[in-house]
């Protein structure tokens, strides 16, 4: 008796030592008993069997192989561990566990002529919305067709929904528009429905961005529409004939190779729910890939920036606490990579290499709910009487205390415009450390909003960003929280009435420490419309310089500015700011600004006139210029020499110790091209008058971003004056588009135009004012 006893301990030990660790294996059977030598087949399986242990720490081995998942990888509170004991999944060994949502084709092929062949499916109920062949990405057919490295999309035509071509297409039932936003502010998708009666398109569509406007006239392109189909790499499925066609390469044999089409939009996701988030489990060293796109989803606008997003990904978390992905692969993927929505604290992202996603690599977007007084769109306002004075956010059903650290993060929005590397909405508390993000459409780094602020981002080198739209930075925030207005006029009264609005939303500051930011095609950091409570300190800026627009509590301190400088826009009379101890290359570039803030001074210019010109504006009393004797600029270190003048004005030394630092991460990671040192003049804008206006022509990108033109054309008046005959009808930051009906590029069509109109003629002009255009008629004298 006393044997059996010991035999059944023996045995209910052994079990329970076992029941720790479990293998999934692409060779093995879900009837197994998830052991190294008879692994189970599937992670559903080993997940469903780890239920049944929730008080112990279990680790899930997932072999090498390609396992394509039939649904989304699903974790509940059922999953949910606690400090004391993990759920991880975790790639064996160094094997490389695959992870899709793709349906393999075996097809029997026939030519067609032309190098085109087709194919008959049999399962008509798949979903044809990416096509993979022997790993590589086809393209769906198209017009302009596409063409690598060519910026937007690939490439992009004025005449891709002419009359002409589409009268060439039989059915463009299911095809796809995408056209760049009319200011280049992110993009629109629409798609086709039908034809009219008249040969027109019919589609729906167009929500992908929250600030709307027409198509962009030239950068658009039509996709999915078989008369498209004329090059190499191109395919086209027929929804109604269920026949697949492509044009592959020469040497393609399509016998033999392997064929791929996404069918999940998502591959793992954590659901919990409010009274039981998921919690304690470790993603480790998976790699996802190959789902479907979601642009057409892409419609829940997030407060008043110019973002709608889709809360769906590759990862989506809702509802979670301690979860952790680390050291794994997202690669080809159609939609956002990984989404925390909502209630998530303590998730970690750590050592991914995310890459090639059709959206955003990385969102944090909390509960519109949780926000007090919350606005939509731009142009909206709560009533001065009907704002919650409460301070922060109501409830946690949001993302706090995250972090997204030592990430690859590369070629990114490949199908949506509006993306970032990192996005941050209605969070708080989030922290961005040591990431390498570059090859981006927009932002490296967004935040979306002041809610609620308190984010630490620091360390991350990031680069090659606002690649295919503009008015943008390398970091960009928005700051239209309660107290901002989009009327100037409205929000100065609001502001000095009521100052106790300003910091209801952005309740931490927000840092941003020892960053390094390139930006060729805007700013290197551009806090735009109220971003408040900022300290922005030690960032090396490789091109772009610094921009605050109208903002609150701004610290600026011990940054270095190369080729570039500070943009101060249109601040408010007691703004708090402060500038100090930075080096610039170049002449502040204001705009608008009577109001210098708290202070602006101790910092080093590059040549006298630079300085002198600040001084005008009674700053930078203790300011002063010369070489600042960089360490070795030409590589890329703009750390100080021990002689360095800049030093004697309290200016620090930067630590150039950027992005990834995992040795995996370090190898893979492409490298800033460091800029050459130039001494930038000071260019004088030439202002004349124009019936007791002042005016100029636009310039800048600061001044076209200043008046939210979409591009540099038009005429920009500076100063206003009550002596003249188009007061108080034109502004100052009025653009004048239009004058006597002839159309406006600079001061010279300006006066043309004026010698058309003969005296005491009543005439009509158009001015661009708060983001649209206005027809004024006025009495010329």
């Amino acid at each position: 008796m006393r044997k059996i006893i010991y035999v059944l301990l023996f045995v209910a030990v052994s079990f329970t030592v076992q029941a720790k660790d479990f293998y999934v294996a692409v060779n093995g059977n879900d009837h197994n008993p998830g052991t190294l030598v008879k692994p189970f087949a599937t992670l559903q399986k080993a997940i469903e069997i780890a239920r049944k242990y929730p008080e112990q720490s279990i680790i899930i081995f997932v072999r090498g192989g390609n396992y394509y998942l039939p649904k989304a990888l699903t974790f509940t509170a059922l999953d949910s561990r606690n400090k004391n004991g993990t759920l991880t999944i975790k790639a064996y060994a160094k094997e490389i566990p695959i992870l899709s949502s793709d349906k393999v084709l075996k097809l029997t092929w026939k030519p067609l002529g032309n190098g085109v062949f087709s194919a008959d499916l049999k399962d008509t109920n798949l979903k044809f919305d990416q096509l993979f062949i022997n790993g590589k990405r086809m393209v769906m057919a198209r017009y302009p067709n596409y063409k690598e490295g060519v910026l937007p999309y690939g490439g992009a035509a004025a005449d891709a929904i002419a009359p002409e071509r589409i009268a060439t297409w039989k059915n463009p039932v299911g095809a796809f528009i995408h056209a760049m936003h009319n200011s280049l502010w992110g993009d629109l998708s629409y798609k086709i429905t039908g034809k009219d009666n008249s040969g027109k398109l019919v589609m729906e569509g167009g929500w992908q961005n929250n600030r709307p406007s027409a198509m962009h006239a030239k950068y658009r392109f039509v996709e999915n529409i078989k008369e498209e189909l004329d090059q190499q790499n191109e395919w086209y499925y027929d929804s109604q004939t269920h026949q697949l066609y492509i044009i592959p390469e020469k040497d393609l044999n399509l016998s033999t190779a392997l064929i791929q089409t996404p069918q999940l939009e998502s591959l793992i996701t954590f659901n919990g729910t409010v009274d039981k988030p998921v919690e304690y489990i470790n993603i480790e060293g998976l790699t996802l890939t190959h789902t479907l796109r979601t642009f057409m989803k892409t419609s829940e606008p997030l407060l008043r920036s110019d973002w709608t997003m889709y809360r769906g990904a590759a990862i989506f978390a809702e509802q979670t606490a301690h979860i952790n992905i680390t050291n794994c692969d997202l690669q080809f993927l159609g939609g956002n990579a990984i989404v925390f929505s909502n209630f998530n604290q303590y998730n970690t992202v750590t050592s991914c290499h995310i890459k090639n996603i059709g959206a955003s690599a990385i969102s944090f977007v909390g509960d519109p709910a949780a926000v007090r007084s919350p606005s939509y769109k731009y142009q909206d306002f709560v009533a001065l009487k009907d704002i919650d004075r409460a301070k922060g956010p109501k409830g946690d059903n949001y993302p706090r205390f995250c972090k997204v650290s030592d990430n690859l993060i590369h070629q990114i929005g490949e199908v949506e415009k509006q993306t970032a590397g990192v996005q941050i909405s209605m969070s708080r508390n989030i922290e961005v450390l040591h990431n390498t993000i570059y090859d981006v459409p927009r932002a490296g780094i967004n935040c979306n909003e002041g809610t609620w602020g308190g984010h630490y981002i620091a360390y991350n080198d990031v680069f090659n960003t606002v690649l295919e739209t503009g008015d943008h930075g390398a970091f960009n925030s928005w700051g239209r929280d309660r107290f901002w207005h989009p009327k100037r006029e409205i929000m100065d009264s609001l502001v000095k009435n009521h100052p106790e609005l300003i910091l209801l939303d952005a309740i931490e500051p927000t840092t941003l420490f020892n960053n390094r930011f390139r930006c060729d095609n805007g700013w290197d950091i551009d806090l735009d419309d109220g971003s408040s409570n900022y300290i922005i300190k030690n960032n090396v800026c490789l091109n772009g310089g610094i921009k605050l627009r109208e903002g609150f509590n701004r610290v600026v301190e011990n940054n270095v500015m190369i080729n570039n400088s500070f943009h101060p826009h249109v601040w408010f009379k007691n703004s708090n700011d402060l500038f100090k101890h930075n080096i610039v290359g170049s002449a502040y570039q204001p705009i608008r600004i009577t109001d210098w803030g708290k202070q602006i001074d101790y910092n080093f210019f590059p040549d006298q006139a630079s300085l002198d010109k600040a001084r005008l504006q009674k700053t930078d009393m203790n300011s002063t210029y010369g070489d600042a004797l960089f360490a070795d600029a030409t590589n890329g270190n703009f750390s100080l020499k021990a002689n360095s003048p800049a030093l004697s004005l309290g200016i620090k030394s930067i630590d150039m110790n950027f992005g990834v630092v995992s040795p995996r991460l370090k190898k893979l990671a492409k490298r800033v091209v460091i800029p050459t040192l130039v001494n930038l003049k000071i260019v004088e804008d030439k202002e004349v008058d124009f019936f007791n206006l002042k005016v100029k022509n636009i310039q800048t990108l600061a001044e076209q971003s200043a008046t939210g033109m979409p591009d540099k054309n038009g005429v920009l008046v500076t100063k206003s004056n009550l002596k003249s005959i188009l007061y108080p009808l034109v502004k100052e930051n009025d653009v004048i588009l239009y004058f006597a009906d002839q159309k406006i590029n600079n001061i010279k069509d300006l006066f043309d135009a004026r010698l058309t109109i003969t005296s005491k003629k009543t005439t009509t002009m158009t001015v661009f004012r708060d983001q649209k255009s206005q027809e004024i008629t006025v009495d010329i004298k």
